[in-house]
């Protein structure tokens, strides 16, 4: 992460409240204040690096190193900073009741869709006090437009659509963001992560959808990226060019984010929960009952 203090006390509260048991962070280079706050907590282990995070493969190389020392046998969580994770009965049912029921099922891994989430009217205009629940704005997301298509090289799913695809890639849908994720995982020192959380190796832990017709639990990332910091935050990243794997389509992504834009539309969905979701289909609960 980079400069995400505004997020963290939130980011950590939630996660907590699942069942988090340790944090591990790779700070790259802040200087808002976030190494220090993370320092002061007590069940965060923090590394700093002032590295290209582009050449590190977007921080896949930090963090490969540091589940390969510190992942094995164990349920790891995988998460940017701007995602906050959900599946159902998250209120109720930890991450501990969670996980023994995958292991029951003989599952080691755990998918989610990327939830972009955004507020009613220009996203400069909001206001999120610093460690505020962000969701009391970004309450709004698209409920429908979304493409799904198996990958037969690893077996893992590209899900696009959603509000980026509407406001930044309307002219060419196909290079919109992925995403589908799978961010929990019963880590194993010979497994790898492809790109950020898309994809891992060995191919079948891509596998968290039924293909035979039924459905496979799932959860959410509720994607907090649309704060009011995004319109700087953009024009920092423009500067920066290190999160560019298509300079062009992502040069004018970030512009069109300087240019605080409002992502609401009449068809746009107030988020109310976990069972709102699943009754759009965005996420399941399979045969966890």
């Amino acid at each position: 992460m980079r400069n995400e203090r505004h997020r963290l006390p939130f980011f950590l509260t939630h996660h907590r409240q699942l069942g988090v048991g340790h944090f591990l962070f790779v700070d790259n280079g802040s200087d808002d204040g976030t190494a220090d706050y993370l320092r002061d907590q007590e069940d965060v282990s923090l590394w700093t690096t002032q590295h290209s995070y582009r050449l590190s493969r977007f921080g896949a190389d930090w963090l490969a190193w540091l589940q390969f020392k510190y992942g094995h046998g164990k349920w790891c969580l995988t998460l940017d900073a701007d995602e906050v994770f959900i599946y159902p009965y998250y209120k109720t049912r930890s991450l501990h009741a969670l996980v023994s029921w995958l292991e029951a099922e003989e599952e080691v891994s755990f998918g989610a869709l990327m939830l972009d989430m955004y507020p009613k009217g220009p996203i400069g205009a909001s206001d999120v006090a610093p460690g505020a629940d962000p969701f009391k704005e970004l309450s709004w997301f698209d409920g429908g437009n979304y493409t799904i298509e198996r990958q037969s090289k690893l077996h893992n799913l590209w899900i696009q659509g959603g509000v980026r695809a509407r406001c930044f890639f309307h002219h060419e849908p196909r290079k919109a963001p992925t995403l589908s994720k799978t961010p929990l995982v019963k880590w194993n020192r010979r497994f790898a992560y492809v790109s950020s959380t898309h994809s891992l190796l060995p191919r079948r832990l891509n596998e968290v959808y039924d293909a035979t017709g039924g459905e496979k639990i799932s959860g959410i990332l509720l994607h907090t990226k649309f704060l009011p910091s995004a319109v700087q935050k953009s024009a920092e990243d423009l500067e920066r060019k290190q999160h560019f794997e298509n300079s062009h389509l992502y040069e004018t992504y970030y512009k069109s984010l300087v240019n605080n834009p409002n992502l609401w539309c009449p068809e746009s969905q107030k988020f109310t929960g976990w069972r709102q979701l699943e009754k759009s289909g965005l996420m399941s609960r399979g045969g966890w009952i």
